[in-house]
């Protein structure tokens, strides 16, 4: 008893310790004061450096403070500068200050929206964001909106609305009767789909073998004349922004057909769904309003800081139904209560710092900042192409730009190469049968000069690579 009221008097006065949280404040300033000029890549010293974390399980108490020391002295040179200006690696977005800022402060509140009882401002935030988003995606007015972690997340709750509504078309009740004994339900997307829906229609005991695989063009995008004849039985899946070349299928010509078939259409984007909210580029995504659901990250294109995914959808019903929660001790209320629209009920207030980022940039500073994106992309593209030996294989549209050299060998090593010099970092994917370097740029902080910069490493990884002998 007497260790338990120690660890308590201890934690009441970590609580009151306003030098502990100071210290912790302090070491952010001091990263974030560096991270767009250190390598964008951990050192090798700040790998071998992690070693001080690697010990058995503490039977002591470790104080606050030298917990923090701790993080702040080998913890934060061994992280990836994604909050930086070069890293053009996966899709991984930097963070807008304001929403890293809330982030900071909704820290401290630790609100948990399941219902609007355990966190009005939490419900309300998800209110106005809902509303925020159908504006600028141009989507139906009974669109709903469940904040999750991401679009894996976001892409299985579409999913499973759309299994629930087809389902219930062919009298069915997916919740009383199950998967078992179902009529059969038709999946139709892409070949070029994410590894998310390949993982969302296993979770959801569809089966990749059952699905209708059709054929893609020479950017990724899956060919309208391909697509078979759909009906209430169906759930076609269509992407908005290539993970490889960032290209979008013609949803004007697929969507509205479609849906007049009966088919449930989800669309899968993770990034590209934000150049419906830019001017210049909205043209990419004309007709997805005729979807059924669409899922998108704010930690990707909009800058949000990590973890904030989207899924948007037409059927409330349906969605409420496939992630449907009932228990006598929960309280509804007429406000929003968030549970019902993700498929958990503890997950922290990740609207917080997503409203911060809409508020602070507004729909002009959100044209601006991924409309920049698609600037730098372009820049990308066009020097890398004056360098002999690089190819650009796709049609940048978006953020993405995939560069293929002279063979597998000498791609594969300058990839490597380019990841060594730390200046900026790049990973590598498949296209075509062919190994290639797939450049991402989505951080705000992105310039012109970055971009040059960076290049002038691809260059020098290039050179390196062509002198070295054949693996």
């Amino acid at each position: 008893m007497k260790k338990q009221e120690h660890i308590q008097t201890q934690l009441y006065q970590d609580s009151k310790n306003q030098q502990l949280f100071e210290e912790a404040q302090k070491f952010g300033f001091d990263y974030l004061t560096t991270v767009f000029d250190r390598t964008v890549f951990p050192t090798e010293k700040a790998l071998a450096d992690l070693k001080h974390f690697q010990e058995t399980m503490p039977t002591s108490p470790t104080a606050a403070n030298e917990v923090i020391r701790l993080l702040n002295t080998y913890g934060a040179p061994a992280t990836v500068a994604t909050l930086g200006a070069r890293y053009f690696g996966f899709v991984s977005g930097s963070a807008v200050p304001a929403g890293l800022a809330a982030k900071s402060l909704a820290t401290f509140w630790d609100q948990a929206p399941a219902m609007h009882v355990l966190s009005p401002i939490g419900s309300t935030l998800e209110t106005v964001v809902e509303s925020w988003l159908k504006e600028l995606f141009n989507l139906p007015n009974n669109t709903v909106a469940g904040f999750v972690s991401g679009t894996s997340m976001a892409n299985f709750c579409g999913l499973a609305a759309a299994r629930y509504r087809q389902l219930s078309k062919l009298g069915w009740d997916m919740n009383a009767n199950g998967i078992f004994d179902a009529p059969k339900l038709r999946i139709v997307t892409g070949k070029h789909a994410h590894s998310t829906i390949l993982k969302s229609i296993t979770l959801l005991g569809f089966g990749k073998n059952n699905t209708e695989w059709i054929d893609v063009d020479d950017q990724g995008r899956i060919r309208p004349d391909l697509i078979p004849e759909l009906d209430d039985s169906s759930i076609l899946i269509l992407q908005a922004g290539n993970v490889n070349s960032g290209s979008f299928d013609n949803f004007e010509s697929i969507c509205e057909k479609a849906r007049k078939a009966g088919a449930w259409i989800h669309i899968d984007g993770a990034f590209g769904l934000w150049a419906g909210a830019v001017e210049k580029l909205s043209y990419l995504t004309k007709g997805i309003e005729h979807a059924n659901s669409w899922a998108v990250d704010g930690h990707k294109t909009l800058n949000t800081p990590y973890d904030s995914g989207i899924l948007l959808c037409s059927d409330e019903e349906a969605l409420r139904s496939a992630l449907h929660m009932s228990g006598s001790y929960i309280v509804t209320s007429e406000q929003r209560d968030g549970m019902f629209y993700t498929p958990e009920m503890s997950r922290r207030a990740r609207i917080i710092e997503l409203w911060a980022t809409i508020k602070n940039l507004g729909r002009q500073g959100i044209d601006e900042m991924v409309y920049g994106m698609f600037q730098r992309a372009l820049q990308f593209s066009n020097e890398l192409s004056k360098i002999k030996g690089f190819t650009i294989l796709n049609e940048v549209v978006f953020n993405q730009v995939l560069l293929q050299c002279e063979t597998d060998d000498i791609t594969q090593k300058t990839m490597k190469g380019v990841q060594e010099l730390r200046e900026c970092w790049v990973g590598g994917s498949i296209w075509g049968g062919k190994k290639v370097i797939r450049i991402s740029v989505c951080s705000w902080a992105t310039t012109a000069e970055d971009v040059s910069r960076s290049v002038r490493s691809f260059e020098k990884a290039l050179l390196e690579a062509q002198q070295q002998p054949v693996a």
